[in-house]
């Protein structure tokens, strides 16, 4: 059963990113808002929710290598994998917010990951992370993320969510590429869930089935972390940008990608953390 939802995940995912893309880019027509906010907030989030799900549970189970190495591992999966792709599918527009704002915030929430989590680099001590949570204390060589950190890195996702609605009061509602079909509000709202929804499920399933088909394999957690359950959680964003690309939608191509990294670092690290 488990591999089957695998393969039914997959479906699920490149449907749901179809879904997604239509439903979000009727809303911006409608509601005069720029693809690029459309893709920094609703679609970055609903690609984004297979982090949150994987990571939230993890945390809660105390597998901190898979929690921090899927965010980790699907934020180089963007960047290196899914922009690379969409950019060969179709040559990819960066307006000049996105290159003075979006990305250097996106550069700021990886810098602030690695000064959050270098406890031992910093304060030359062993972490006593595990102390308030069970008997048998764990200290490691390294750092930790800690339910502080966790606060300041949800205080900047605030920030950047500010930002965001600021932008979407001053952006005069151009939108690139194709004419964009406008839809009628409620079937906008049915394809935005419809896509959501599996991105979700897909996500959740394709990640099980590789874990399962890791865990037969005896691989080590900070290894299905960083790939098998990274590029699953990433499928999601792989697939909307991709869908964007080839309808030449490149805002949401791009600002699907930023906008995911910003959310896995800031929001889904920090409740994660927190």
């Amino acid at each position: 059963m488990v591999y089957l939802l695998f393969v039914i995940g997959f479906v699920l995912v490149i449907f749901g990113a179809n879904f997604l893309v239509d439903g979000a880019s009727s809303i911006a027509k409608r509601f005069k808002i720029s693809n690029l906010v459309i893709g920094l907030t609703v679609v970055a989030f609903g690609t984004s929710a297979p982090e949150l799900v994987v990571t939230v549970l993890a945390g809660i189970n105390n597998s901190n290598e898979i929690a921090l190495g899927n965010v980790v591992g699907s934020n180089i999966f963007n960047i290196l994998l899914i922009l690379g792709v969409a950019a060969l599918i179709y040559p990819l527009t960066v307006h000049k917010n996105t290159v003075f704002k979006e990305i250097p915030l996106a550069l700021l929430s990886a810098v602030l990951i690695l000064v959050l989590g270098s406890d031992l680099f910093i304060d030359n001590e062993k972490i006593d992370v595990f102390s308030n949570y069970n008997s048998t204390s764990t200290s490691l060589l390294g750092g930790a993320l800690s339910r502080i950190d966790g606060f300041v890195l949800l205080m900047f996702f605030a920030v950047f969510i500010f930002y965001v609605f600021a932008t979407a009061k001053d952006s005069g509602g151009e939108n690139e590429g194709e004419e964009i079909k406008e839809l009628p509000i409620a079937k906008s709202v049915l394809y935005l869930l419809a896509g959501l929804t599996g991105l979700v499920f897909g996500g959740k399933w394709v990640v099980e089935g590789a874990v399962e088909i890791a865990t037969a394999m005896g691989l080590s957690e900070k290894f299905v972390g960083l790939t098998i359950v990274a590029a699953g959680t990433s499928l999601p964003e792989l697939a909307t940008s991709i869908v964007a690309a080839y309808k030449r939608q490149t805002d949401i191509a791009i600002g699907n990608v930023v906008g995911s990294n910003i959310f896995n670092s800031f929001f889904i690290l920090g409740i994660g953390a927190f």
